[in-house]
């Protein structure tokens, strides 16, 4: 489980394509100095499984699942990446609940400079805009942000100094993929609310739950 604070600006070294998976080395000094074999990092908001570390670098494994549901398939050497370690059962929860499962990509469609922030559009997949509302929790490449509106295939986030300075969403542009999670809350709820639905139209029907 992470909080989507991102705690480091990492870069991709290397990335070994095999076949419909790939082995991608990546370098993070700060996420590595207490990472070994089996640990969790999130790459850009993606959980991924560390294989090997060394001299501040660390190598993981990328299924086709990934590769197809996610940007990470674009990257290659030198791409720089959103890096953040599992959250610690009992430490503050900066951002909000994010597991690292990506739940589609959107696409940045516009930026919009402020005085001393940022305003960024980004394109949403409809199957993911009930699930996203004025003021509620998003992850953006890894980053948990508030969304400002909320719109039927896009929304807005207005990016602090901090996030520019600290996250590849300062570098991203116009026409860039982003890898998006949604709270897992609001997925869960909905899956609840709809067994509860499911199950009162049975009684009523005189059937068995």
């Amino acid at each position: 489980m992470f909080t989507g604070i991102v705690e480091e600006l990492g870069e991709v070294v290397a990335v070994e394509h095999q076949g419909d998976s790939a082995r991608f080395r990546l370098r993070g000094p700060l996420v590595t100095e207490d990472a070994g074999h089996g640990d969790s990092i999130a790459v850009n908001g993606v959980c991924l499984t560390v294989v090997t570390t060394a001299d501040g670098e660390f190598t993981a494994d990328v299924m086709a699942e990934t590769l197809d549901r996610s940007s990470l398939g674009a990257l290659g050497a030198g791409a720089r990446v959103n890096l953040e370690r599992p959250m610690k059962l009992g430490g503050r929860l900066g951002g909000h609940l994010v597991q690292g499962h990506v739940d589609g990509t959107g696409t940045i469609t516009g930026r919009t400079p402020g005085e001393h922030w940022e305003t960024v559009r980004i394109s949403l997949p409809a199957r993911l805009s009930r699930y996203v509302v004025d003021k509620g929790s998003i992850t953006v490449d890894g980053v948990s942000l508030t969304v400002v509106e909320a719109g039927d295939d896009w929304f807005t986030v207005s990016l602090i100094p901090t996030t520019l300075e600290m996250t590849t969403l300062g570098i991203k542009k116009t026409g860039d993929p982003v890898n998006l999670e949604v709270d897992v809350l609001a997925k869960y709820t909905e899956r609840l609310l709809g067994h509860v639905t499911a199950t009162e139209r049975l009684l009523n029907a005189g059937g068995r739950a």
